[in-house]
């Protein structure tokens, strides 16, 4: 059953913890975040029952439950899980009702920094190890759900993208490099797959009906990171610097430089039109019309039924490299779901316990389509070599940076940027469009 909710008893703890520990954030290197360190006492006793709500359905759904069963055979705890697709609003709806479950599992954090706001959620320095969690994710995951200085869920699932991937046997056929350090030399492989083949190199689709754009977000982001590194990142998606901010402009002229219709099949038009799920068909023929495309995990679920059956031979994958004259680190751009508690007792702490550990997700792992955020995850337990790879380039990257577009407010996120990226591709100026967009963020959505 769901839990009485007393948004009231929230708002008053923290406040009183803010007045015990004025300046204290939770931070790894403030001293002191031991769990319930801000004040809000000891626990309530658990009834036996935890509530979850979440998106995951179909197959997801399976395998999420299949993940919690080791989890209620230790503990006797029973997990009742509800699944809705609508769940970003239908959890603000729960919440303004008084009816939200005693977990809720956020797609992007920016549901999360609206439930921390109206203050319906718990930080989880009160009842979880902050430092030992911070010790073994992936560097810099635990702050994409970092709100006014304290995290207010945990990742229990990653989603990488600063993924190249490229057809396997042409690669070997030709002794191509495949494993660029840099974005310098990744611009000489493109050239050298161009001179070599007479082929356009880059297979790079953005159509995605209304959503369409999407993809171009993830490519600024990408370059964001990588010239300015991730405290540039963090201002410039939490609003702390402009949209059109001169480091944000060479971005997209970084990106324009690389997306050129002679270097990307189809040029401009195929960029716009060709649905994002089929960039890399044609790197598949007898003959590849191009051999390079940037994307997430997700990727692996397009993929021709005859190239998924084999995937460890016919594809390779490297990390969408660093600049040379950048940030002197190997960043990974990615997203992941994030486990939120609304309620205070032993055993919704015990559950998120287990959500935020390594331990959690070895049958949804082997079934494949789900990644872990922890370096110290099994890894055996990935389906295939290509996965494992894949969560390897997370381990080994120095810092992980949510996808920008899905922090960002609203009207820019899956607003203006989606928009004025095809506009960019179309052709208009780096400046024009970082302008144009810098005109649409809300001033109020400020960090």
């Amino acid at each position: 059953m769901t839990k009485p909710w007393r948004k009231s008893h929230i708002t008053a703890a923290l406040a009183a913890g803010a007045i015990l520990l004025t300046g204290c954030l939770q931070d790894p290197n403030a001293g002191s975040n031991s769990a319930g360190g801000f004040g809000l006492g000891e626990p309530e006793q658990g009834d036996g029952t935890v509530s979850v709500m979440g998106a995951f359905g179909g197959d997801e759904e399976t395998y999420f439950k299949q993940s919690l069963e080791a989890f209620t055979e230790e503990t006797g705890i029973t997990v009742e899980y509800v699944s809705d697709q609508d769940f970003t609003n239908t959890i603000q709806v729960r919440a303004t009702a008084g009816d939200l479950p005693d977990i809720g599992l956020f797609p992007q954090p920016g549901g999360v920094f609206t439930m921390a706001k109206d203050g319906y959620v718990y930080p989880i320095d009160e009842f979880l190890d902050y430092d030992s969690l911070n010790s073994t994710l992936v560097p810099g995951f635990l702050d994409s759900a970092r709100y006014k200085g304290r995290v207010y869920a945990v990742p229990m699932r990653m989603a990488v993208k600063s993924i190249v991937w490229y057809p396997k046997k042409a690669f070997e056929e030709h002794g191509w490099d495949t494993a660029p350090e840099t974005l310098q030399e990744l611009d000489t492989l493109a050239q050298q797959i161009k001179t070599d083949t007479g082929a356009t190199p880059w297979c790079i689709a953005w159509g995605s009906d209304q959503a369409t754009g999407w993809v171009g977000t993830d490519w600024i982001e990408e370059y964001v990171l990588r010239l300015w590194g991730p405290d540039v990142y963090d201002d410039w998606i939490y609003g702390r610097i402009p949209f059109n901010d001169e480091r944000i402009t060479q971005a997209f002229e970084r990106y324009g430089e690389l997306a050129t219709p002679d270097m990307v099949l189809g040029g401009n038009d195929g960029i716009i039109n060709t649905p994002f799920g089929d960039a890399m068909n044609s790197a598949f023929n007898a003959e590849p019309g191009c051999y390079l495309m940037r994307q997430g995990n997700f990727a692996i679920t397009f993929f021709p039924d005859d190239i998924a059956a084999n995937l460890d031979d016919e594809i390779g994958i490297f990390a969408f490299p660093r600049d040379e004259e950048g940030y002197d680190g190997q960043p990974m751009l990615g997203g992941g779901d994030l486990a939120a508690a609304f309620s205070y007792d032993t055993d919704t702490i015990a559950l998120m316990e287990f959500l935020s550990s390594d331990q959690f997700g070895g049958p949804w792992a082997t079934a494949g389509g789900w990644l872990s955020p922890h370096t110290t995850f099994d890894a055996s337990q990935y389906p295939n070599e290509t996965t494992r790879a894949i969560a390897e380039l997370a381990v080994n990257s120095d810092v992980f940076r949510y996808d920008g577009s899905d922090v960002m407010p609203r009207e820019v996120g899956s607003g203006s940027f989606w928009t004025e990226m095809v506009k960019f591709q179309s052709g208009q100026s780096a400046q024009d469009t970082v302008d144009a967009i810098a005109a649409t963020w809300p001033e109020s959505e400020e960090e």
